[in-house]
């Protein structure tokens, strides 16, 4: 193929022509002269039995010898049987892809088709049908445990090594439960990236063999009566600030999650009533707890104290939020109940196992430690339905726990019909 036909002073010398002509420099390399007096570099080729062109500049800004090396590209890559054309469109994208790259960092906001983009992308798909609580613990467990990792790769390229790489340290931390979790929504997020057409397969599904399985740990609680009677009298010895002496005292008698207890508010509570009415976040329904007398009295006691605010056990630091999370543990470790023996859920263990050893009905304990059904309809017919039952359960259950107390040889009333 010859090359490099025509010295320079031919091409400066060309004029314009009715029509445009092109003056051929050999192996592809072409000046087109335009009618309108422009002249324009061209490299022209056949792939796949289709004449083909590639604008390469203008001439004379585009020097004869620098014509000649741009040229020197498009001729290898025809030699290795690629389309200079083809080429030049991904070399052009991949520059586009970069910039925007760029620009993304620069604002802040993931790479266009990583796996952070993608994953975003999916959390927003599900935000309608998740929990606000739920959908944000998600966000942060990415944030946390997964994005630094592999947030900027290209999602189609992230491999079950990358994965495992980024879990394994959850579990040399023993922190199953969060690698299991971690990794199962990865493969959510991949799922939908499968959807979409993103990628061909989920690396993560590979990964999820290789986490030890968790061991269940059940809350420590005390289920002998004899036990029980000391806790309660060692509960009535405690010699904390007054709120949380309430908050202690009246634990055992609701057996409700600490975290209830803790952020019980003075407008859910009827006394007259002989209620507490609150939202249950985690079971998403209105509960009903009836108040036994003895439990009345706790809140009364406590009423003038706290009354005036939002939170029957309001923080001591005054600010304005509920009781700490760790109060009551820290209470009953005071008491020398470590978590191994008692935990501050533990309460509800020994209600559940008592109770339904009185032989009180399975289905109105379940609805007192409000283990709802999920169907709304149901829940709240199950709710209404054992209402009554569990008033006399829970007074019953006050009055059994005040017998053991005083240690006295407490034989339960089996509840009645």
């Amino acid at each position: 193929m010859a090359i490099n036909l025509n010295k320079d002073v031919v091409y400066r010398a060309a004029k314009p022509k009715e029509k445009d002509y092109t003056i051929n420099d050999g192996g592809g390399l072409a000046l087109l002269i335009k009618a309108s007096g422009s002249k324009l570099w061209r490299f022209i080729y056949r792939f796949d039995g289709k004449q083909n062109r590639l604008g390469l500049g203008a001439y004379p800004d585009l020097s004869l010898e620098a014509a000649r090396n741009k040229a020197k590209e498009p001729r290898e890559n025809l030699a290795n049987g690629i389309d200079p054309g083809d080429q030049r469109k991904q070399t052009k994208e991949a520059k586009r892809l970069a910039a925007d790259k760029t620009k993304r960092l620069e604002a802040g906001l993931p790479i266009i088709n990583s796996f952070e983009h993608i994953c975003n992308e999916w959390l927003e798909s599900i935000a309608h049908g998740v929990r606000a609580i739920t959908q944000q613990k998600k966000i942060r467990r990415f944030e946390l445990y997964v994005f630094p990792f592999i947030g900027s790769k290209p999602i189609s390229e992230i491999k079950s090594p990358d994965i495992h790489a980024l879990i394994k340290p959850l579990i040399s931390k023993n922190q199953l439960e969060t690698a299991h979790r971690v990794n199962s929504e990865i493969s959510a997020a991949y799922a939908y990236a499968i959807a979409h057409g993103h990628t061909d397969y989920d690396p993560a599904q590979a990964v999820a063999k290789q986490i030890p399985a968790q061991k269940v740990k059940h809350n420590a609680a005390v289920t002998e009566p004899k036990e029980v009677a000391q806790l309660l009298r060692d509960i009535g010895h405690y010699q904390g600030t007054f709120v949380v002496q309430c908050a202690l005292r009246l634990s055992p008698y609701l057996f409700q999650r600490p975290g209830e207890i803790r952020q019980m508010e003075w407008q859910d509570i009827d006394l007259d009533a002989k209620e507490w009415r609150y939202f249950v976040t985690k079971t998403e329904v209105q509960h009903i707890v009836p108040l036994s007398s003895q439990a009345i009295a706790i809140l009364e006691a406590i009423k003038p104290l706290t009354g005036t605010g939002r939170y029957v056990f309001p923080s001591s630091r005054g600010d304005g939020r509920p009781m700490s999370d760790g109060t009551i543990r820290t209470a009953l470790k005071t008491l020398g109940y470590e978590s191994d023996v008692m935990s501050a859920h533990g309460f509800r263990t020994t209600a559940s196992t008592l109770l339904n050893e009185q032989g009180w009905s399975p289905d109105a304990i379940e609805r007192q430690l409000c283990h709802m059904p999920r169907d709304a309809v149901r829940a709240a017919y199950n709710r209404a339905q054992y209402l009554e039952e569990r008033r006399r359960m829970m007074q019953s259950w006050a009055d059994y726990l005040d017998g053991l107390k005083a240690g006295a040889q407490v034989i339960p009333f089996r509840k009645t019909i």
